[in-house]
């Protein structure tokens, strides 16, 4: 049995990071305690083409280069910050608000967690670090339901 590419397991990411960032301070010496919530959304909304293997580079080259106790965005690879989909403020606005260019985004990690948690609502709660009525609420404020997705 295969597993699934990463990009399709969104969840597993802040488990490996944690599991080689363990190894890598081992094997290099240094004491980095972490990623910040940012590098680990850049992570999460990467699509991983190099699967298990490129994760595992990103973060012995952030453990190397990490200049605190903390991986920053700034830490990662260029490759990975250019492939993040968050709007600029020239050009992602349109016109519109914050609050409305950030409704889209939310959505779709909503989606993307809530399937590569195979739609556990419990597990994907835990997997995005908000209480199940957050998610919840979010999902109806968004109108995300498995019916929906799946089309039936």
């Amino acid at each position: 049995m295969t597993q699934p590419p990463l990009r399709e397991r969104v969840g597993d990411i802040p488990l490996l990071v944690d599991h080689y960032l363990e190894h890598f301070n081992e094997q290099t010496g240094k004491h980095v305690q972490g990623f910040h919530e940012e590098a680990l959304q850049v992570l999460r909304q990467y699509r991983w083409p190099g699967n298990v293997r490129e994760l595992v580079n990103v973060v012995e080259r952030a453990v190397v280069l990490a200049r605190s106790d903390r991986v920053t965005v700034s830490d990662l690879p260029e490759v990975l910050r250019r492939h993040v989909s968050t709007p600029t403020v020239a050009g992602g606005l349109n016109g519109g608000s914050l609050k409305s260019a950030l409704a889209n985004p939310e959505r779709q990690i909503l989606i993307d967690a809530l399937e590569s948690n195979g739609w556990n609502r419990q597990d994907t709660a835990k997997t995005l670090g908000i209480n199940r009525t957050t998610l919840y609420k979010k999902m109806k404020k968004y109108d995300i339901s498995f019916e929906k997705q799946v089309g039936y």
